[in-house]
């Protein structure tokens, strides 16, 4: 396993781990407020326990959703399953919405329609006590994971359980003040519990607001702008990227993924565009470290392209390439001369429509050029097979050798070849030569070796001739 997948393992087990306990003590939790509530007549207490309720239906789905989130891609969800903790999360926020609701309306009504009296005792406040260290421990243990994994199923559970906190809190107050307007006589302190639960609802909804505004942005695949400005500011730094013309970022889970456009001076390689490619691939991990990154690379003109520049990226267009490039000018215009290989086997007329329409393609992007002149050559398509030597080719290699002993620089040819390809005779060899001859030297005395072999054997196309230092063949 790679360090990468064990520790994307390791990530998922954690996170599965803490949601199960998460869901087990919502379980207990709810359970023992529901009844205190009953016991007690408590609409704070009795509200808690509802909510410790949902809290319970929101750790299922947060159970639920971490498990489904790591599953790989597959056919169906190529970008993967991560969204599924946005969706999860949305869910856990209509339900925060819907509680906090639902305490409300029954905190107006009581107070409106009829008062309950309140049977105090110390169990009661003993679940809420207990449930304050609950919700803050699993708060706690939540965040922590959500925070290292970067799971926005885990990060709403955890404001879920924290949320518990403050109208825990509220209730332990509601359920004092209560106390104390029954036993000293004071009216009014009978509306504290329901008074205490609608301002920790009023809180709770104000915080799911922003939650649901977060889960909904990135279900709808939205970024903040400072991000992708970012990302763009990095990658414009990178050399020869000559502008980014769309940057795309969205996120699943915590998972990001970026989509951009770059635009690549034409004149670049295959290899040298591939390189630019990983530069800004990691141009773009400065910002999102982990980001799922693809990038097209498109060929634009560069602003300082040349016109041998301009003409050689109309050849790369077409698929080939040209040698010997030359631009003259005469009387004010200019002219290119240009080599160009076709394949040995195309027609004539063929090759002369491909190479006017190429020379017509050059005259429009060089509109400065009045003219264009190519030289066609044969490309060879077919691989050389030398035929067995027989007489005539040993007449050859000797001819080779009376050459070279009538120069005195050279001391001696070997590994002599001959190559046959139909009509056509190449002969290669090895020549040696003393170590000190300068270069000048050399090649007046290898063309000399040529020109006097080929006065003794005209039928020769072609000859390849490698000098050697004599140390080298002394070893």
């Amino acid at each position: 396993m790679t360090p990468d997948a064990s520790k994307t393992a390791g990530f998922s087990a954690e996170k599965r781990r803490v949601a199960a306990h998460s869901m087990l003590a919502a379980a207990v939790m709810t359970l023992l407020k529901l009844a205190a509530g009953l016991v007690s007549g408590s609409l704070g207490v009795l509200s808690d326990a509802a909510h410790s309720g949902l809290d319970l239906v929101g750790a299922a789905l947060t159970f639920f959703s971490v498990r489904v989130s790591d599953l790989p891609p597959d056919e169906d969800h190529t970008y993967g399953h991560a969204k599924v903790e946005n969706l999860s999360s949305f869910g856990e926020v209509i339900l925060m919405a819907v509680s906090s609701g639902w305490i409300i309306w029954e905190a107006i009504r009581r107070m409106l329609y009829h008062s309950v009296e309140l049977r105090h005792s110390v169990w009661p406040v003993l679940v809420v006590v207990a449930s304050i260290g609950v919700d803050f421990w699993r708060s706690r243990a939540l965040q922590k994971v959500a925070d290292r994994t970067g799971s926005s199923a885990l990060a709403t559970d955890a404001f879920h359980f924290a949320s518990d906190i403050w109208s825990s809190l509220a209730v332990l107050a509601g359920l004092g003040l209560s106390w104390v307007g029954q036993a000293f006589g004071i009216p009014m302190l009978h509306y504290a519990d329901p008074i205490a639960a609608v301002l920790v609802s009023l809180l709770i909804l104000r915080l799911t607001v922003r939650l649901g505004k977060e889960a909904v942005g990135v279900l709808l695949d939205e970024i903040p702008a400072q991000t992708r400005r970012e990302i763009i500011q990095q990658v414009e730094q990178v050399e020869g990227v000559l502008a980014v013309e769309q940057a795309r970022v969205r996120r699943a889970g915590a998972s990001h993924f970026a989509d951009l456009t770059l635009a690549l001076p034409r004149r670049y390689t295959f290899e040298h565009t591939q390189e630019l490619v990983r530069a800004a691939t990691e141009a773009v991990h400065r910002t999102l470290p982990e980001a799922d990154v693809v990038i097209h690379p498109v060929p634009r003109q560069a602003r300082a392209e040349s016109i041998f520049d301009r003409v050689r990226a109309v050849a790369a267009r077409n698929n080939v390439s040209v040698h010997e490039l030359s631009v003259q000018s005469h009387q004010g215009k200019l002219r290119v001369e240009q080599h160009l290989e076709l394949d040995e086997t195309l027609p004539l007329k063929e090759a002369h429509d491909f190479v006017c329409g190429l020379e017509a393609e050059i005259l429009r992007d060089v509109p400065e050029l009045d003219g264009v002149l190519t030289h066609i050559e044969s490309e060879p398509a077919t691989i050389e097979h030398p035929e067995e030597m027989v007489e005539e080719d040993r007449r050859i290699e000797r001819a080779l050798v009376s050459a070279a002993a009538h120069l005195p620089d050279v001391m001696d040819v070997h590994q002599v070849l001959v190559g046959r390809s139909g009509e056509h005779i190449s002969v290669s060899c090895h020549c040696t030569l003393p170590d000190d001859l300068i270069m000048q030297r050399v090649h007046l005395a290898i063309t000399a070796l040529e020109d006097r072999f080929k006065l003794e054997c005209p039928e020769v196309d072609r000859v390849t001739i490698h000098p050697e230092p004599a140390t080298d063949n002394l070893r």
